[in-house]
């Protein structure tokens, strides 16, 4: 597993869980499955840039807090 990939999903789900929003709600936010979400949020999943930047919209993050010690 990339650690990378791991501290990405791990800044997203604390940033998701932060807002209090579920994977169902944050995926339909950012036209992505349930399933893609969590794989994101497992590292079993590289997003796009683009997807990662419509995730920092929808938490209301910088998009320097999720890529933070990626």
């Amino acid at each position: 597993m990339d650690e990378r990939l791991k501290t990405l999903g791990l800044n997203i789900k604390f940033a998701r869980m932060k807002k209090g929003i579920s994977q169902e709600q944050l995926a339909e936010l950012v036209d992505l499955s349930r399933t893609a979400i969590s794989f994101i949020e497992t590292a079993r999943q590289n997003p796009t840039i683009l997807k990662v930047i419509d995730i920092a919209k929808v938490l209301g993050v910088d998009i320097n807090d999720l890529i933070k010690d990626v």
